[in-house]
């Protein structure tokens, strides 16, 4: 990430602080970019019973993953840090595993989307509670990341065979 202005009119937290902030963004930010590609890959290739039911889910999934990826950069430009979502910088710096290429069945693509998305939640969630000591509205950000996370992985779990016991 780059800087982008000096000091006017940016949140009252010294460089360091907004940098690290900023760190704790971009993280998140690169994650839920890498879900919203992950969506799609599953949405794309799932097949068998209920398919259009989770074909569709899986849409708004994607959906609210960019919704939340924009407003984590916009979080970011506000402290002065250019975000980056390009595709390289979410190869390279995602820690959220590739699924295996082709047709899934549904159950073998909530298997693989569950525990991913528990795993980035739990990420997020370390990145929230780090924020907590030196920059609130950053972590309000985060916490409206991991609430609507905890959200959907509860409503997946729950579509698992065995309601992901």
């Amino acid at each position: 990430m780059t800087s982008i202005a000096q000091g006017a009119h940016l949140p009252a937290l010294d460089q360091h602080r907004r940098h690290e902030a900023a760190r704790e963004l971009q993280a998140t930010l690169v994650e839920l970019v890498d879900l919203s590609l992950l969506g799609k890959q599953l949405h794309w290739n799932i097949s068998g019973r209920p398919f259009k039911p989770l074909h569709e889910h899986l849409d708004e999934l994607v959906e609210s993953w960019r919704e939340l990826s924009d407003t984590v950069a916009e979080r970011a430009i506000a402290l002065g840090v250019n975000p980056d979502g390009q595709s390289g910088t979410v190869g390279t710096d995602s820690d959220i595993p590739a699924i295996a290429v082709g047709e899934l069945g549904t159950d073998q693509a909530l298997e693989a989307l569950v525990p991913r998305l528990a795993d980035t939640a739990e990420r997020i969630r370390g990145r929230m509670d780090r924020l907590a000591d030196f920059d609130l509205v950053s972590q309000d950000v985060l916490v409206e990341v991991v609430r609507t996370l905890e959200k959907q992985l509860w409503m997946l779990r729950s579509s698992l065979p065995g309601g992901g016991d």
